[in-house]
């Protein structure tokens, strides 16, 4: 066991004895040899069990004020330098985490990287809390697990938010094209990445899969910003990528909640798969019936508590209530933060809703996507190096085939009005947040090796730069509707 937790275990778990007589600073190495390590802790005086306990929550509370610290500065920094060049914050997020993480200045780096943070920080913590550099690396590893922890609530914020913001009544309304967008542009890119990996690249099937299902994603947050900003949203093609959008999320998370259940132990076989896919489609369809059913009901005791706070708590335990019963039936939390965001997509509350969990998703989201960029080691894309060769070529084939299969969706549907199929494709381009919470499941999962893990953030960052770019090209000098529409306030 780590000696750090050891040594703080048994300090805040032994009572003083003020009846003991020894010196006080009796050195540990003085202890007897055979006692175990517990009766050699016991024979410590009192004061220098309190010293040691308070020294060790001293650089603990320093390593989680520090972690946090870090994290926003960073990540604010980007965002606004992303904001003035009109790019998604969630990239400057990211490229945040990158430069300070494995594949940059060290200060927060994932435990299972094996990479050790930087040492002048770890001299600082140390010297700051009395500790050796070695204790500090030790109680980092031992509470990094709780920084994930907090992370994990901005991922579901934003999936629920994501769910929330789903417009089924605008889906309904651009109804088969919109649905036959979604199908080709989760269909194409799953099928030919997945196939490409597995057969010209000799990738394991899991991962394959697990790389081919997060190519299906489309932001919808970056497509609305664009759309609105050009005043294009309230056109048929704005309506059909929204609505197609939506669906991809729906589809691509159902397929995501079975791959990470798949590689959790369900093992790949029909059985087992087809029960998911049931269960992952009973579980979206109760949500969306529950949409029309239990928003009502969801109303009405929000229109009766009076203490604050109420609409933020009341929703993260619509929230927290979805997220267990997914896992339960064995399927991904992530999928039931999604179906509370759907369920409560109809209440009359929505704009509270909105405005209570976007401060939320801004803060503990933000953690989320640093943490992605963290452990990616960019070092296995360095193109002087002969190894890194191959995954620099499964990078650039899943951006061609994430390109050419949303774009693709754009030609597969059939309209008697004259539409501008190029801007559909180019709305469904983007991955955007959504392809990085895919991303983030995957290493979290440990479905994913570092190289396969980069020519996925290749792809999800190639397709959101340049998605926004094309879209304000095609359409410059285009203006459909008169103004902008509430889904271009979703944060991107």
């Amino acid at each position: 066991p780590c000696p750090a937790a050891s040594q703080r275990t048994a300090l805040r778990s032994l009572p003083l004895l003020p009846s003991l007589s020894l010196p006080m600073d009796l050195p540990m190495a003085l202890l007897p040899m055979h006692l175990p390590p517990m009766s050699a802790l016991a024979m410590v005086p009192p004061l220098l069990l309190e010293v040691g306990n308070h020294q060790i929550e001293v650089a603990e509370t320093l390593i989680a004020v520090g972690e946090f610290l870090v994290i926003f500065v960073a990540a604010r920094l980007l965002a606004e330098l992303m904001v003035r060049i009109q790019l998604p914050t969630i990239l400057g997020e990211l490229v945040a985490g990158v430069l300070i993480g494995v594949s940059g200045l060290h200060l927060i780096v994932p435990p299972e990287t094996q990479a050790q943070l930087s040492a002048w920080l770890l001299g600082l913590v140390g010297s700051l809390a009395e500790v050796t550099p070695e204790t500090v690396q030790e109680l980092y590893s031992e509470t990094f697990p709780n920084l994930q922890a907090v992370s994990q609530i901005g991922l579901y914020a934003l999936l629920f938010l994501t769910g929330l913001e789903s417009e089924l009544d605008e889906l309904v309304a651009v109804g088969m094209q919109a649905t036959t967008v979604a199908v080709t542009g989760v269909v194409l890119p799953f099928v030919l990445g997945t196939a490409g990996l597995y057969y010209l690249f000799d990738v394991p099937l899991i991962p394959a899969i697990f790389a081919g299902a997060a190519m299906t994603a489309t932001s919808i947050g970056i497509t609305a910003s664009v759309f609105g900003e050009l005043k294009f949203l309230k056109t048929r093609e704005g309506q059909t990528v929204i609505g197609a959008a939506v669906l991809d999320d729906i589809l691509g998370i159902v397929i995501l909640a079975v791959v990470v259940s798949l590689a959790g132990g369900a093992g790949f076989s029909p059985g087992p798969i087809l029960k998911l896919v049931a269960a992952a489609g009973v579980f979206v369809a109760a949500a969306l019936f529950l949409s029309r059913t239990a928003a009502p009901g969801f109303d009405w005791l929000l229109d009766r508590l009076k203490a604050p706070g109420e609409v933020v708590v009341a929703s993260f335990v619509v929230l927290s209530l979805c997220c267990f019963s997914a896992q339960a039936i064995g399927l991904e939390a992530a999928l039931g933060a999604f179906a509370a965001g759907l369920i409560l997509s109809a209440s009359k509350h929505t704009h509270a809703i909105d405005a209570a969990v976007k401060p939320l998703v801004a803060l503990f989201a933000t953690i989320f996507f640093v943490l992605i960029g963290t452990g990616m080691d960019l070092a296995v894309l360095n193109p002087f190096t002969p190894d890194n060769h191959e995954g620099l070529i499964i990078a650039a084939f899943l951006l061609v085939v994430a390109i050419v299969g949303k774009i693709a969706a754009g030609w597969s549907y059939l309209s008697k009005e004259k539409t501008n199929r190029l801007v559909v494709g180019l709305g469904m381009m983007p991955r955007g947040e959504v392809g990085l919470i895919f991303l983030g499941l995957g290493t979290q999962a440990g479905l994913l090796t570092e190289s396969l893990e980069a020519a996925i953030l290749l792809m999800v960052i190639g397709t959101t730069f340049l998605a926004p770019i094309l879209l304000r090209l095609v359409l410059r000098g285009s203006s459909g509707g008169p103004d902008l529409d509430p889904l271009a306030e979703i944060p991107t």
